[in-house]
């Protein structure tokens, strides 16, 4: 009885017991086993912390399996040791494949370290592109051609003009364009090696825009000429000359044979040509269009912008040597082309006031008759309008001579003329253009 009752006062004076039935408090027991409990439990999040900073963990679902993949993650700037092979089971490597576009490469392309070397030196076209028995490359074609192209400075009345010069002869004789001396007063020549010279005419022709010109000088580098019979289209052709003056002279530019056989009409005559595709400008005019062996096979003359649309690009033309060379030999042997027909008049275009003031037609004004010319002993006279040259309309003068080119000297056209109201037809001899100037 006193043990009872000394229990439980025990247990009131511990505010902490609890009284469930006979044996010892319960409380005290319980309590001890929760702190076992919640200690344990904090090692566990603190492992946990640890291994999820270090890892990945996610889920994966492969052939409708899902699986758990551990991933160890980087840490930036700390090495991380390997995760065990618990964690990370050892795989076989996979082998590496090559991207397509490397498995598709030539084996030629990809090389090896022995293979491809850094020397500094730049390859020559001769190295990478094999050459056919006699061609050139590009840097060659201009050392050979160089030395023989010149700069042409013309003074005319009005101003000066600028061209370029094809040196035919160690002598001094060179071939340009009629085009670049015409109306010219002084002739200046500009060689590679920065000589002048005063040239003089030996000659010009206007219907094939070829000009031969003289200078004192000897032991020049001659060009040499191909056949430009033998051209093809697609054939490489580079050009060489002054584009818009001489500030650029000796200026280089390649392309193709674009067209043979072009047929182009300018100025009232009509050229048959080369057409290219190498860049020409003003400037390029009497330069030499040149082959693949480093031989002159035409003489620069036009290009398409210079008299159509100033926006069209790579459209240019020249004289074939076959053509200039029988040409050039006239020149050179007498100073003129011999058979060049000519009417024997000078005149213009009828001016539109003039034309709805006295109700003339249109057509070519003659203003002047040479004398002992066909036309002067048929009645042609100052003040008449050739309306028509055999049966074809004209306006001007380059219409007119577009059509009187197309004959020799001696041979007849026929002309509609227009004087005091009245239309007459009358034939004319054509004569020589030389004894005519």
């Amino acid at each position: 009885m006193n043990s009872e009752r000394n229990f439980y006062e025990e247990k009131q004076d511990n505010p902490y017991s609890c009284y469930y039935g006979t044996g010892a408090p319960r409380r005290q027991r319980g309590h001890g086993g929760w702190l076992v409990f919640f200690t344990i439990l904090l090692i566990l999040v603190t492992a946990g912390a640890l291994f999820t900073k270090r890892y990945d963990i996610r889920l994966d679902s492969a052939d409708g399996a899902l699986s758990l993949q551990v991933l160890r993650k980087e840490t930036a700037g700390v090495p991380e040791e390997p995760a065990s092979e618990e964690l990370l089971p050892t795989a076989e490597p996979e082998a590496e494949t090559v991207p397509a576009e490397q498995e598709e490469m030539p084996a030629a392309f990809l090389g090896t370290g022995a293979e491809l070397e850094i020397s500094g030196r730049r390859p020559t076209q001769t190295e990478e592109i094999p050459l056919e028995d006699g061609e050139l490359t590009l840097q060659q074609i201009y050392q050979k051609m160089i030395p023989s192209v010149v700069s042409i400075v013309s003074t005319t009345g009005t101003g000066t003009a600028s061209g370029t010069g094809i040196i035919m002869t160690e002598n001094g004789y060179l071939i340009t364009n009629e085009h670049v001396v015409d109306g010219a007063v002084s002739i200046q020549v500009l060689l590679r090696d920065e000589s002048r010279y005063t040239a003089s005419l030996v000659g010009s022709d206007t219907i094939s825009d070829l000009a031969v010109l003289k200078i004192e000088a000897s032991g020049l580098t001659a060009a040499e000429f191909g056949n430009s019979d033998e051209v093809q289209v697609g054939d490489t052709v580079v050009a060489i000359g002054d584009p818009l003056g001489i500030e650029l002279r000796g200026t280089m530019t390649d392309g193709i044979i674009s067209a043979i056989n072009r047929d182009v009409t300018t100025n009232g005559r009509t050229m048959t040509l080369l057409q290219t595709n190498a860049q020409l400008n003003n400037g390029n005019s009497g330069g030499p269009l040149i082959n693949i062996y480093g031989q002159v096979i035409g003489i620069n003359t036009m290009k398409m912008g210079s008299y159509y649309s100033s926006s069209v690009e790579g459209i240019g033309f020249a004289i074939p040597i076959a053509t200039a060379k029988p040409i050039v030999d006239e020149l050179i042997e007498q100073g003129y082309v011999t058979g060049r027909p000519a009417i024997g008049i000078q005149g213009d275009s009828v001016p539109g006031y003039a034309q709805a003031y006295y109700h003339f037609p249109n057509g070519v004004y003659v203003s002047y008759v040479y004398p002992g010319s066909d036309a002067e002993a048929k009645g042609l006279a100052e003040g008449d309008i050739i309306t028509e040259i055999d049966g074809t309309a004209v306006s001007s003068m380059d219409d007119l001579n577009a059509v009187k080119n197309q004959h020799v000297a001696g041979e007849t056209v026929n002309l509609t003329v227009y004087r005091g109201g009245q239309y007459y037809s009358v034939d004319i001899v054509l004569m020589d253009q030389n004894e005519a100037f």
